[in-house]
Order: structure tokens, then sequence, then C-alpha cells
């Protein structure tokens, strides 16, 4: 064969191979393109999700836990401030100013406060709401023994006007605190939990401030979870935080009641009959009347 005709042979063999390559589906602008490719709207080629790497969530939760360990010692050493500039006490009394986490302790420090409280009203009555404020932003036990406390030292208003917003502002520094680094802690060591109530939530979420007074009046989920997951799972803080100051009320109100005797208490569970049980339940129900309704008159327009 005649070195043009190979020549012209070979150009038009070339030429017949690249109209093959553009017309395959594979290929888009002299560039490979994927399957997945062609399904996505301007032939980009979506980023691959890969899941995080364990040793890299742990490094993240020690993170958290770090952040989370550095803000509750600055609140801690804030707190032994206030506790040295409380007045001065006799040293008997001294051992008994303390977080009372039974219901001797809350006896012992409540004759403590009474005997000071009308010299020092303002240190006594700042001294409980930062205190109460300090357990509710870390989920520490023990708001309970203060709110029997504040019924035992103030007259009932006060008393539930004092626990509840203590409850609300402690609980909305926890939700913003669990917000700033909560969210790796919750999802590491809660995941199947906070799921659950992720979804939960997504079925009420319509009717958010309705279910936060419901979970607060019943014992269904603890408070400190709820604080903790409720800006994880996308609660809004408007109706976390006026959820919680008046879905406390019931509780509160059967505590500072119990308060009134504290003297007679020999253990927390004094403070809870059949006759506060069955007043929760009905606190309980009420709070869901709007749900009730909304659902149906929604169903009867439908």
């Amino acid at each position: 064969m005649a070195p043009d005709a190979i020549g012209t042979a070979l150009y038009s063999d070339n030429n017949n191979q690249h109209e093959k390559l553009q017309q395959s589906p594979g290929m888009m602008n002299g560039s490979p393109k994927t399957e997945k490719s062609r399904l996505v709207p301007n032939g980009s080629v979506p980023h691959a999700t890969t899941k995080p790497h364990p040793a890299d969530e742990d490094r993240s939760a020690r993170q958290s836990l770090i952040i989370l360990a550095a803000i509750f010692f600055t609140s801690l050493f804030a707190m032994l401030y206030v506790y040295a500039m409380f007045p001065e006490l006799e040293e008997s009394e001294k051992q008994y100013l303390k977080v009372p986490f039974d219901i001797e302790d809350a006896k012992q420090l409540g004759r403590v406060l009474d005997r000071y409280k009308d010299l020092y009203t303002v240190e006594v009555m700042f001294g409980i709401i930062l205190v109460y404020i300090f357990l509710q932003t870390f989920a520490i036990p023990g708001s309970l023994f203060l709110s029997i406390l504040s019924g035992f030292l103030y007259s009932f208003p006060v008393a539930l006007t004092l626990v509840c917003f203590c409850s609300a502002l402690g609980a909305t520094l926890c939700y913003l605190l669990s917000q700033l680094v909560g969210r790796r802690l919750v999802k590491y060591y809660f995941p199947e939990r906070a799921h659950h109530w992720a979804a939960q939530v997504d079925r009420h979420r319509d009717d958010l401030l309705s279910y936060m007074l419901f979970l607060r009046m019943t014992p269904f989920l603890p408070n400190w979870f709820i604080n903790l997951v409720a800006p994880v799972i996308g609660v809004p803080l408007y109706p976390f935080a006026l959820g919680t100051f008046l879905g406390v009320a019931p509780p509160s109100f059967i505590a500072i009641q119990a308060g009134k005797t504290l003297y007679k208490m020999t253990s927390s569970s004094d403070a809870f009959s059949w006759g506060s049980i069955a007043m929760l339940a009905a606190f309980s129900v009420v709070a869901l009347v709007p749900v009730i309704f909304k659902r149906y008159f929604k169903a009867k327009i439908d």
C-alpha cells in the first residue's frame, strides 16, 4: 500500500474513534462522566459524604469536654467568691452552708438561712438564686431541695416566682451551653436516645410549646436530658424557655407546699402524694387541650 493511502486510512480511523468518544454517554466535553454525575444538574458531581472516623469523633468529644470543664470551673470559682462574700457565720454553722443533696441537708441549711434572711435579705436570696441556676445549668442534682427550701423560707408567691425564674434561666443556660459544646457530646454518648426524641419532636413540630409543657410536668424524660438534647435536635429557644417557665410551675407548687412542713419531712418523696400526682396529671392533660382541639378542628375542616 502506498504511504499516502496508509496516512489517509490512519487519519480516517482516528476521526472515527474521536467521534465515538464524543457520542459516548460517559464523555462530555472530552472528560469522563459517571452514571451518578449524569443525574446531577449542570453536570456537577456531588461531593461524597464520608462518615467521620472514630478517632476524629473521640478527639471532637474530648475537645467539647475540655471547653465544658473550663466553663464549669470558671462558674465554680464565681460560686466560691459568692460564698466568701456571704455574711460571717458562726463556726458551728459553716458546715451546713452547702448544696443540699438530701432532706437532712435541706433542714440544716434552712435553719442557718432562716436565721440570716431577715438581716441579709438580698444576700440570702441572691445566694439561693445563683446556686439554683448553677445546678440547673450544669445538670447537677439538688434543685428539688432548693425548691423545698424556698417554700420554707419565703411566702408562696415569692417562692414560686423564684423557682420558676431560676429553673427557666438555668435550663436556658444549659440549652445554650449544649448548643455550644453539647452537640458532639450528645451524639457521641446518647445517639439512640437523642434520635428517638428527635422523631418525637418532629411529630409535634407545630405544637412545641404544648409539648414542652407536657414534658416538664411529667416524668417521661428527665429535665437534664431535655435541657441537653433540645438544641441538638432543633427545638427553638422560645418554646423551650417559655415552656420551661410555665411547665415547672405545677411540680414546683408541690415542692414549695412541702417546704412549709420541712421539719416534718423524712425524705423528698414526702412532698409527693397521690393527690399531688393527680394534680400533675390534670395539668398535663390541660397542656394538651390546645393540641387536641387544633387537630380536631383541622380534621373537621379537611
